[in-house]
């Protein structure tokens, strides 16, 4: 098992409820591989530059521990998911 960190860049133009829906189907994702450490809501900040035509984005960092075949798949996930904007998955060192 290893210690990994994710950002989630979702769209702003979700209302409140479907966003907070779309990260609670990565959360749970994540629990069914591995356990989540926290759950850091940044919440809505804007882009350094449009992406998709939207200058906002709701920000979300989820620490995790997992096996280190999950990440791959939990990008695979985020890419074809409508609604995110930008993701990144980092090992963190213990």
């Amino acid at each position: 098992m290893a210690k990994y960190e994710t950002m989630l860049v979702t769209s702003a133009a979700l209302d409140e409820e479907a966003s907070t829906a779309l990260v609670g189907k990565f959360k749970s994702l994540i629990e069914a591989n591995g356990t989540i450490d926290s759950v850091d809501e940044w919440g809505k900040r804007r882009l350094a530059y449009p992406i998709n035509d939207e200058v906002e984005g709701v920000y979300t960092v989820i620490q995790f521990t997992s096996e280190p075949s999950f990440p791959a798949e939990l990008e695979r996930i985020y890419k074809i998911t409508d609604g995110v904007l930008r993701f990144l998955t980092t090992a963190v060192e213990a």
